[in-house]
């Protein structure tokens, strides 16, 4: 009988992070006490709906935006969701993106090019991911309404954009900006009311919040339309009835997030590096996809001098030594299929060795980095 590690090393908090016990604690009190539907205009009702509108509120003044901005949604796919397929009626009739966007983005602009008259651009990513932004210039140099769509960072290799850049140039040509945010939130200070951007996506379950719940910012020049329809809740925006105790716990998780953020990056940024560090100096040949540098603090991705053909392998030695990690992102677990991100940024034979994707939060420890680390090294010294 084969005996599983005793030991468990979650590294794979690009994909979810685990709830913060404060975060728990506030929801079970929501939970239990303020269980009126928001609608309803009696007081269990007032209550729920004070609570949402409180949240909103902290959340607008977070980002330095009007609450009237913020909607919340069940999370960043249906909050890109909402805003690509509001395209038709905000009268675009050109999207430009890159091909190592998130599914959550691709999947509904390449299925709304292909039913639409809406043009499909895309922008070249350099190894690093970096999209070419003199090509976006020059597209944006023909004058035609056109939504920008590019993620700040990619849940992948990390690779971070520069959100006051491609906002000032899509401001210059008049173009839509968008970003899925989804990697940003609760782990960078954003400015919303100094960066020139329209939309922008949140998911509460990648800062120590609940799943199910996010939102998207709109702002007040633009109008999206709902995706969802039903009841007028969330002004219209999207049907149905507000989870309050989810709403909730993204506001405290979002509280907690910003209120230890630099100390949080200080951290976090010791343990990826305190990895890389212990990686490298054992295994000759290891690459970073992407750039180490110009990444999020959060998320390391590794290619190793291993052939994709022990892909399994390496997974099932992974499990037995208690480590958690991602050979892509967990929507696309289960698929034969090579990553998307990394197929555009590799070369043909780069693309038939082994990459890892690691990604840190504030609840790993050094000592589990050392053991990750050593576990990793131990694997493949047996490979």
């Amino acid at each position: 009988m084969i005996q599983l590690s005793m030991k468990k090393v979650y590294l794979d908090n690009a994909a979810t992070t685990q709830l913060d016990p404060k975060v728990v604690d506030e929801m079970t009190s929501v939970l239990v006490n303020s269980f009126g539907n928001p609608s309803s205009t009696h007081f269990f009702g007032r209550d729920s709906k004070t609570i949402i509108e409180l949240s909103r509120k902290f959340i607008a003044q977070t980002f330095n935006v009007k609450p009237s901005e913020i909607f919340f949604t069940s999370g960043g796919t249906e909050s890109n969701n909402m805003i690509i397929k509001s395209c038709i009626k905000f009268g675009v009739e050109r999207i430009i993106t890159t091909k190592i966007e998130h599914k959550a983005v691709l999947n509904p602009i390449i299925n709304l090019c292909s039913n639409s008259k809406i043009e499909l651009e895309y922008l070249n990513v350099n190894s690093d991911g970096y999209p070419d932004l003199n090509r976006l210039k020059s597209l944006l140099s023909k004058q035609q309404k056109t939504l920008v769509s590019l993620m700040h960072i990619n849940n992948e290799i990390g690779t971070m954009i520069d959100l006051d850049e491609i906002g000032h140039i899509c401001n210059n040509s008049n173009a839509l900006f968008h970003s899925d945010t989804v990697q940003t939130i609760g782990h960078f200070p954003l400015d919303l009311s100094s960066i020139n951007i329209d939309f922008l996506t949140c998911s509460a379950h990648k800062f120590h919040g609940p799943k199910g719940v996010g939102f998207v910012y709109i702002n007040e020049k633009n109008k999206a339309f709902p995706l969802i329809e039903g009841g007028e809740q969330e002004r219209g925006m999207r049907g149905g009835t507000e989870s309050t105790h989810n709403i909730y716990g993204l506001k405290v998780a979002l509280e907690e997030a910003y209120k230890n953020l630099y100390d949080n990056q200080e951290k976090v940024k010791s343990l990826k590096e305190l990895f890389s560090k212990e990686i490298f100096k054992s295994i000759d040949d290891v690459k970073v996809n992407g750039s180490f540098k110009k990444s999020s603090y959060t998320i390391l991705n590794l290619r190793f001098p291993i052939s994709i053909d022990k892909k399994d392998l390496i997974s099932f030695k992974l499990e037995l030594a208690g480590i958690a990690c991602s050979s892509g992102s967990a929507c696309q677990s289960g698929s034969s299929e090579p990553s998307h991100v990394l197929s555009e940024i590799l070369s043909e034979d780069e693309m038939k060795k082994i990459s890892i994707r690691f990604s840190f939060s504030k609840f790993n420890t050094k000592d589990e980095i050392i053991y990750a680390a050593d576990s990793v090294k131990k694997m493949l010294s047996e490979c």
